[in-house]
């Protein structure tokens, strides 16, 4: 916990002479204090939410929204959509330090006490009454919702041992021990996944919400609490076929939907940003963009298809712990040759399938197929079309036809580049194809082994070439029997002819 600067005052009476006075903070509840520093940002033109990315001009004018309106909210989205993290950035509108009087479970406010223990301290010490702080970090407070939550862990409970020590009544207001929602007094309480709360728990929040006060254990107990509620949940659940009751969703001020990028750009960014890629190794990582592009391609894929369970959701924490082990392998493989860059290639991308699996949840459909062979699936699909992209335009016939008049290649997939650029080098006009990514020919070779393979891939995703465990990369068995058949008929003097598909339309 951070410490206070020396400076702020200790007892009451420094208090009400310092900058901190009761004027001040005796009627600014939490709400006004967000909105007026939100204000504050607003008119300097500050960065409200520094690292979210994407939701500048959707979900971010609707959070301040909501501040500026004093609102309690509630943020719907599927996982992965960094709900949690946008809540606790709201901290930053929070003042840097808060006085509330010492020793006080609820942190109450040294002006306006709440609770009878601070009432009778200031009633007996009066200016001398002792002052403690606390930073906006810690005027944050958040909780998981789980069913087995219960009134007493939300709300509080009767302590009867501490009413036996201090010889009092069981139903004294003294011998609460209060739980999570008091002692988030004057800051900000956040709760994950609301509707898996119980209903009860529901009942206590918003009747705490709109009357400020509750029942424990019978004994009625007024907490008039100063706070900011917030809220996370799935939309599947947050309806009238949900878990959760009608009253509190309507005393929540506003509801707020969260959105996945909607662009491959941001989807990029959030990566790079999140995403571990700075290993600080002995040998360095270099990573070329189309792999960044296939990798999260990857995630959009598996957002539109058919088999994967819209009601989950696929979080963008899939292309981020995908990237590191793409990017791990690479650097296996770079340790195991004893080279000097690391390279990741589309192979280390289907080496990365353990990253895919857990975080895709599949419907009927796709459990019949199988997780791994789904995965496999969406990364071809992703290569497809970032290969489409990439190489719309260039004319990829001299490599298809290498292939054509019996050529096979099987790249291994711990092999040494050295290696692996000689045997690419033997494929007519392959590497001549990648100065469409931006390689010149002094590249270095875990570079252009790289990018030879992302061609071969992107024609097999494209259903140019065939590939198989055996051979490697090829034109398949059919597909040569036809050629040399179409070539025997004409002497070898023609080029094949070629049914005019909508891929060879476009790469021939």
């Amino acid at each position: 916990m951070p410490t206070p600067p020396p400076e702020l005052p200790l007892t009451l009476g420094d208090l009400r002479r310092s900058a901190f006075s009761e004027t001040k903070l005796a009627h600014r509840s939490v709400k006004d204090e967000l909105r007026s520093n939100l204000i504050l940002r607003l008119r300097n033109r500050e960065p409200l939410f520094p690292g979210i990315v994407g939701y500048e001009d959707t979900v971010v004018p609707q959070v301040v929204n909501a501040v500026l309106s004093k609102h309690n909210f509630i943020l719907l989205g599927l996982r992965g959509q960094a709900k949690t993290r946008l809540v606790r950035m709201l901290t930053a509108f929070l003042d840097p330090w808060t006085p509330y009087l010492a020793g006080c479970e609820i942190h109450d406010n040294p002006y306006h006490p709440i609770c009878r223990a601070c009432r009778t301290l200031v009633a007996e010490q009066g200016e001398t009454a002792p002052i403690a702080w606390l930073s906006a970090e810690s005027r944050y407070v958040e909780k998981l919702a789980t069913p087995d939550v219960t009134i007493a862990d939300m709300i509080g409970d009767i302590d009867p041992i501490k009413a036996a020590r201090r010889g009092q009544d069981i139903g004294d207001e003294l011998t609460v021990h209060y739980g999570l929602l008091p002692r988030a007094n004057r800051g900000i309480f956040a709760i994950n996944e609301l509707p898996d709360l119980a209903g009860k728990i529901q009942v206590g929040l918003f009747n705490i919400m709109q009357e400020g006060d509750v029942q424990i254990k019978g004994y009625p107990v007024r907490l008039p609490l100063d706070l900011l509620l917030v809220f996370t949940a799935n939309p599947e659940d947050y309806t009238a076929r949900g878990k959760i009751i009608t009253p509190l969703k309507d005393r929540i001020g506003s509801e707020i939907r969260t959105h996945y990028p909607t662009t491959l750009q941001e989807g990029m960014a959030i990566t790079g940003a999140e995403a571990w890629m700075s290993r600080g190794s002995s040998s360095p990582v270099r990573v070329p963009k189309y792999i960044t592009e296939v990798v999260e391609q990857l995630a959009f894929c598996a957002r539109e298809d058919r088999r994967v369970d819209k009601r989950s959701g696929v979080s963008q924490r899939l292309p981020i712990s995908v990237m590191e082990n793409v990017i791990s392998n690479a650097e296996r493989r770079c340790f195991a040759n004893a080279e000097d860059l690391a390279v990741p290639r589309i192979v280390d991308i289907y080496a990365a399938l353990p990253a895919i699996t857990g975080k895709i949840e599949l419907e009927y459909e796709g459990e019949l197929k199988g997780g791994h062979t789904v995965a496999r699936e969406l990364i071809r699909l992703a290569v497809a079309k970032v290969f489409e992209h990439v190489f719309e335009g260039v004319n990829m016939q001299s490599v298809i036809q290498w292939f054509e008049l019996g050529g096979t290649l099987k790249l291994p997939e711990d092999g040494d580049s050295g290696e692996m650029v000689r045997q690419l080098s033997g494929i007519t006009g392959l590497l001549e194809k990648t100065r469409a990514l931006g390689l010149s020919s002094n590249e270095p070779d875990a570079v252009r082994t790289s990018a030879g393979e992302f061609i071969l891939e992107g024609l097999y995703a494209r259903r140019r070439l065939a590939r198989s465990e055996e051979h490697g990369f090829s034109v398949g068995e059919k597909k040569a029997d036809d050629v040399r058949g179409s070539r025997a008929e004409a002497g070898d003097s023609e080029e094949p002819e070629d049914p005019p598909t909508r891929s060879r339309r476009r790469f021939n």
